[in-house]
């Protein structure tokens, strides 16, 4: 399996928010974890941290996100939406349906969200969102937004407890997927619907209209 590289991510992305910076770790705990770590007050919004593998990955309700190292793609990003904290849903819902897009058009796959937060195929979990915000007095509220997306796993590299209900995009296409390829393009299609659903919104509005 190929190595992410930042550099080459990056010379891949132009002039857009999302991906503006790109951290490439080789393990952490968790990239949410990783991105609260570094966390400034003029962190730019944007930064994106990818890990190779996680030791503590988590989904929704604390369970447990298996990250096969170089299998998948694991990342979060930093936002700063103009958006309450209660309307976190909103980006869970924003960044799931991303996914599924990009998973369609890039791939021809029929991927689907499961509300609020989970990507699948058929009846297959390819992909789950978790979104963490942190309470700011003197600016919008920072969002941490975890992306997980299962890439090249094969059936062996899933415990046996999530086998029946979960699959990557190599199983479900017969081959093998190229996931600095399909990271770039996932964060081109985040910046694009990013700017489109979260743009000029404040804390009183809802973008939940533009999510359909």
């Amino acid at each position: 399996m190929s190595a992410l590289n930042s550099a080459c991510l990056s010379a891949r992305l132009q002039n857009q928010k999302i991906g503006r910076g790109i951290v490439v770790l080789e393990e952490t705990t968790s990239t949410n974890d990783a991105i609260l770590q570094r966390v400034i007050p003029d962190t730019p919004e944007g930064l994106v941290i990818f890990a190779e593998r996680q030791t503590a990955g988590r989904g929704q309700r604390s369970n447990v996100w298996e990250s096969a190292a170089q299998k998948g793609l694991w990342f979060s990003i930093l936002l700063r939406p103009k958006i309450d904290i209660a309307a976190s849903l909103q980006l869970a819902e924003w960044a799931a349906r991303t996914v599924a897009t990009t998973i369609a058009e890039q791939l021809a796959l029929p991927a689907t969200v499961k509300p609020p937060n989970d990507v699948y195929v058929g009846d297959k979990k390819i992909a789950g969102v978790l979104v963490e915000m942190r309470a700011q007095q003197n600016g919008p509220h920072i969002a941490i937004v975890g992306i997980g997306v299962n890439v090249n796993h094969s059936t062996e590299d899933f415990s046996r407890a999530v086998r029946p209900r979960a699959a990557s995009l190599s199983m479900l296409l017969g081959r093998e997927v190229d996931r600095a390829m399909f990271a770039v393009e996932l964060l081109r299609e985040l910046d694009r619907s990013y700017a489109a659903t979260f743009a000029d919104q404040d804390g009183s509005s809802s973008p939940s209209s533009m999510l359909n």
